[in-house]
């Protein structure tokens, strides 16, 4: 069967859960599944049921890292250096038919800041094993990813309760 591409991408909530989601079913279905939460490294709800699946596998952001616009020069060439070979590790799993769904969780954002080889990437996307269904989150798809997709869905904030100074809430946004 043909994978799919698909890309859940805007300014509103829903993009990672979208993924997660999918990933639980799928898991549920005996697929396995391969996870990279880029630039996402503390707890979050999710996490504690996702680990517990055998066919999961789920690689996380640098450790001890600071919000992208908190890091030195130093710290942002450390993170892209652990993205990539995260990505490569990826990228490796899903050419040897190790992972049936491959989510990139927050690629967008690394990509858009430069946290990662933007050339390995793109060649994985326009060339990924046919088999593989792909997800690729975050806020701003480069034109190439939304061309190779076969889902876009925008999620579009109308309204948000962070607006109105609520933080964000364990168990619903983390």
């Amino acid at each position: 069967m043909k994978g799919c591409t698909h890309i859940y991408f805007g300014d509103g909530k829903g993009k990672t859960t979208a993924a997660m989601g999918l990933a639980i079913r799928a898991a549920g279905s005996d697929k396995k599944v391969f996870i990279i939460q880029f630039l996402k490294g503390g707890p979050t709800g999710e996490l504690k049921i996702l680990l517990q699946q055998p066919n999961i596998t789920i690689l996380r952001g640098k450790p001890n890292t600071p919000f992208t616009w908190n890091m030195t020069e130093e710290q942002k060439k450390e993170v892209t250096a652990y993205q990539t070979q995260q990505l490569k590790q990826a990228i490796l799993h899903a050419q040897n038919s190790q992972c049936d769904l491959l989510i990139l969780d927050e690629i967008m954002a690394s990509y858009n800041l430069d946290l990662i080889d933007k050339d390995m990437l793109k060649e994985f996307i326009l060339n990924k094993p046919e088999a593989l269904e792909l997800v690729l989150t975050g806020r701003d798809p480069a034109d190439y990813m939304i061309e190779a997709a076969d889902y876009v869905t925008e999620m579009k904030k109308i309204k948000h309760p962070f607006d109105a100074g609520i933080p964000a809430r364990l168990g619903v946004e983390w």
